[in-house]
């Protein structure tokens, strides 16, 4: 460490300025903006030492535009003089008096140097988290990463822990609510400490800046442990960013190293302009380009190179010398049987790879003796390699060639979100159709993918949600938790633009322009100019002056409105957003017009002298006019009046002669036509229906109206086709019984299994609860059987606490008679048959011949007759005659059917027609 540096470090304890500096720093402190004009010259600091030193340079002027929106304390005013140091109070000039001792003029403190300001002047910025202001007794929290923001303690906590807890998958960091730097978990903050973390609950003091120990700072200057810079900040506890390192290295080299120069520690890595010329990675050549950081660019020397076998010249870039061509080696191997089989290459092409150990093809059976040029034979045994799968062997017989890469083994696999098993070839992938409905890590959106196997992507939506500051939307990824603040800043300036100051985006609702004290320096340009009294800088238009005009009118006499001349353009209103514009007052004269015309009053009638219409005008605006009336001359229509504005009118043919009004109409020059009526119809018909008159406006009666209506029938089968005027004149009973289709009702009753079997009715069906169907009802076993009506087959399920909608048609009237003994009695018949049937078929055959039925012994019996022929050809003439009969009947029933489908089939087509003529009757007539 130089030995300026270190005893800058040894000397720079911090002192308290005497009581009457400290005064006029807290008197510096207010919250009005300074302007740049204004600005009185810098003093010079006191030493914070008792040694003899130079006073404290200046550091320059900063323009606050250049800086970056992360800085916190750019929400200081925006004046020229802000960033001038030695303007502000003797504690930031102590801050900065051991820095400038080392670093001499010229010191980069623009950066800091606005932090300083800031907070010397006790204007920290709202807590981009909660929006309230920041006082200096509040224990807070500064980023340390880039933007150096000063939030609450509270704040910054909450904020850590929900960013941390508050995704579906615990977040190991949080991040910075202004330049979303990522901090660890365990570097969430628990304790209020002051700038350079050396002290914990920095008590408020008056002589030191807010939230600072008042000790020297001694954060590492630069962070970066290759830079070679090892020295410490001597800044006191301060907000922002540390300085330059200001110690000069005596022997800084350049990138190449073949340039050396003292230079300051911050900057000791430079290029000295000279050529680079460091050995290249090719060896030949050396490096082209100026003094640079990082490793030399290849080598990018044109020449002719061979390929690795050197069949092939090419003209390439040095360091892409070392290429293959696209030949084929053709060399012969060590063994002189096989040639070599590699491409392009160099040296030789190496030994036989057959020569060695040789097995049969699946590795089983060695062959030690065997040739390279000689094939392996097959063993014979099975091949036993794993497939591709990795899990199953290969089923064949030892043989050459790679095995199948496909595993046609039939196994029972599972999807990859498992809702769906099934066995399917072993190289085949499950996949199932079903769409994963998991929230993904912001919360809101479902994964949507199809089989997701539970490992869902982040959410790629973007938030969108609008931020807290209320101008603009989060465009950070779909996320939990509250969106972080908005880090754009707003600058609020004056009119001028000489004094302005920025404020965090959603706090300038209630902010209000800077006053500013400059004159305005828009010129008036009315004939008062001098006699006007002059305002400050203000948006918006300049005041209007308030003296009287004063000119003399073509008529003699003074214009006595508002002074009216010209005026210069208005600045623009001050508008943080745009809101609607607001309504202006009305103002009589307009400025920058000539002065209004005489307003002498006089009496005029108005086009059609309509009685109490008379209008008082200025002098200059005598003349006729027409009045706010309607013209309410009768048309020729004789239904509606004239709607045009007052005019003068013409004469009409039934007009008498002598008449004042024609005589006034034949001598002007304005005079017009009445409007011509072209409004249709609006009168009500008789009968009263929907549809308007098509004829136009008419004295006469308006015509039946001959539109066809379309009504459904009352079961819904059909739709009938009427004339309105004949349909509006029918009654109600009429319209319904000529609506109805006179067909069966067929709508299915709403409690049973049968249709509706009335005649096509209107609303619900009568027989809704009263259906006379009979219904076949029988006991649980099927042996009862009885017939009741449907109605009491309805009552007894409803006694019996059963809905009949829920009864299936098939089990409609099942199990409401109760078995009896009958049935009983049924099932042990049936056994003891079965039982007797056995029985008999262990008897002896005599015994059997005395249990055949009698049926059986008829039999027997007449098998026993003998017949005669004369029998046997009656008999065989009979069956003939019976199977020529049965056919002639079969023939004949055939052909009527035939027939009959026919006569159906026509019989349908005259009802189609007759259904085509009643629905488009004027179709059938033409």
């Amino acid at each position: 460490m130089p030995s300026s540096y270190a005893a800058a470090a040894a000397g720079s304890s911090f002192r308290k300025p005497n009581r009457t500096t400290t005064a006029t720093a807290a008197g510096s402190s207010s919250r009005k903006p300074i302007p740049t004009s204004t600005a009185r010259p810098p003093a010079p600091l006191p030493s914070p030492a008792p040694t003899a030193r130079p006073p404290a340079p200046t550091p320059p002027a900063v323009n606050p535009s250049a800086v970056s929106d992360s800085d916190a304390s750019s929400y200081s005013s925006s004046s020229g003089d802000e960033a001038d140091l030695t303007a502000s109070d003797s504690a930031t000039s102590s801050v900065v008096s051991a820095y400038l001792s080392v670093a001499g003029e010229g010191a980069d403190l623009s950066k800091v140097g606005i932090f300083l300001s800031s907070a010397a002047r006790r204007r920290s910025p709202p807590c981009l988290i909660c929006f309230d202001p920041i006082r200096p007794s509040d224990p807070v929290w500064s980023c340390s990463s880039s933007c150096y923001a000063i939030l609450h303690l509270p704040c910054i906590q909450s904020w850590a822990h929900q960013s941390a807890s508050g995704a579906a998958v615990p977040c190991p960091t949080w991040g910075c609510p202004k330049c979303r730097f990522a901090y660890p978990k365990s570097q969430t903050p628990t304790s209020y400490l002051c700038f350079c973390s050396k002290t914990a609950d920095p008590a408020p003091d008056p002589w030191i800046l807010p939230h600072s120990c008042g000790d020297v700072c001694g954060r590492r200057l630069n962070a970066n442990l290759d830079s070679g810079c090892e020295h410490t900040c001597l800044l006191l506890c301060h907000p922002g960013p540390c300085p330059p390192c200001p110690a000069v290295v005596p022997n800084a080299p350049c990138f190449c190293g073949a340039h050396r120069e003292p230079r300051r520690c911050a900057h000791q890595r430079y290029s000295c302009a000279g050529k680079c010329n460091k050995r290249l990675s090719c060896g030949l050549h050396r490096c082209p380009v100026n003094c640079h950081d990082g490793p030399c660019p290849p080598c990018a020397v044109q020449g002719k190179h061979k390929c690795e076998c050197g069949e092939t010249l090419e003209e390439k870039l040095c360091s892409e010398r070392v290429f293959q061509c696209k030949r084929e080696c053709v060399g012969m191997l060590d063994c002189g049987k096989h040639r070599c089989e590699r491409g392009c290459h160099g040296g030789k092409c190496g030994e036989c790879p057959l020569r060695g150990r040789r097995t049969c093809p699946c590795g089983k059976k060695d062959y030690p003796k065997l040739e390279c040029d000689a094939e392996a034979a097959t063993c014979g045994s099975t091949c036993e390699k794993v497939l591709g799968c990795g899990r199953h062997r290969c089923p064949e017989r030892c043989h050459r060639g790679p095995c199948d890469e496909t595993c046609r083994l039939v196994i029972t696999k599972s999807c990859r979100c498992g809702g769906l098993k099934k066995e399917v070839p072993c190289y085949q992938e499950l996949t199932c159709e079903r769409k994963c409905q998991r929230l993904r890590n912001c919360g809101r959106h479902a994964c949507k993918r199809r089989c997701c196997a539970g490992d869902c992507p982040p959410c790629s939506e973007t938030c969108d949600r609008k931020l807290r500051c209320g101008n603009h939307k989060c465009l950070s990824p779909c996320h939990r938790g509250a969106c972080s603040p908005c880090p754009l800043m707003k600058t609020i300036p004056c009119a001028c633009g000489k004094t302005c100051f920025e404020v965090p985006c959603g706090t300038e609702k209630n902010q209000k322009p800077p006053k500013c004290s400059k004159k305005c320096n828009v010129p008036r340009l009315c004939r008062h100019k001098l006699e006007c009294r002059p305002h400050k800088c203000h948006y918006g238009a300049c005041p209007p002056c308030k003296l009287t005009c004063g000119e003399e009118l073509s008529c003699g006499h003074l214009c006595k409105e508002r002074c009216h001349g010209p005026i210069s353009p208005p600045n623009p209103e001050f508008t943080l957003k745009p809101t609607r514009k607001k309504m202006e007052k009305h103002i009589e004269c307009t400025p920058g017009t000539p002065c209004p015309p005489c307003k002498e009053v006089v009496l005029v009638q108005c086009f059609g002298q309509h009685l109490g219409q008379e209008r008082a005008m200025p002098c200059s605006k005598w003349r006729p006019f027409p009045c706010q009336n309607l013209c309410g001359n009768p048309l020729l229509c004789g239904n509606h009046y004239c709607t045009k504005s007052c005019h003068v009118l013409e004469v009409p043919l039934n007009q008498p002669e002598g008449d004042p009004i024609a005589s006034i109409s034949k001598e002007n020059a304005l005079a017009e036509p009445c409007e011509h009526c072209d409004l249709p119809c609006q009168r009500v018909r008789e009968p009263p229906c929907s549809h308007r008159c098509p004829l136009p406006c008419h004295l006469s009666d308006c015509p039946p109206c001959k539109v066809l209506v379309k009504k459904p029938c009352h079961c819904g089968a059909m739709v009938h086709a009427f004339e309105c005027v004949f349909f509006n004149n029918l009654k109600a009973k009429e319209q319904v019984k000529v609506r109805s289709c006179g067909g069966p009702c067929h709508r299915k009753l709403p409690n049973c299994p049968h249709l509706c079997s009335e005649v096509c009715h209107p609303g619900t069906c009568p027989s809704v609860d009263q259906c006379m169907k009979k219904v076949n009802v029988r006991c649980a076993c099927n042996t009862l059987k009885q017939e009741w009506v449907c109605q009491d087959v309805l009552k007894e399920y409803r006694n019996s606490g059963r809905d009949p909608k829920e009864v299936p048609k098939s089990q409609f009237g099942v199990g409401l008679l109760a078995c009896g003994e009958d049935c009983k009695k049924k099932v042990k018949v049936q056994d003891s048959e079965l039982h007797l049937r056995k029985t008999q078929e262990k008897k002896s055959p005599t015994v059997e011949a005395a249990n055949v039925p009698k049926r059986r012994k008829r039999r027997d019996r007449g098998q026993e007759v003998e017949v005669s022929k004369f029998q046997e050809v009656k008999t065989y003439v009979l069956r003939v005659l019976l199977i020529i009969f049965l056919s002639i009947i079969i023939a004949a029933g055939l052909y009527l059917l035939w027939k009959g489908i026919f006569r159906l089939s026509d019989w349908m087509n005259e009802m189609e027609e007759q259904r085509a003529r009643q629905r488009h009757p004027r179709g059938a007539m033409l």
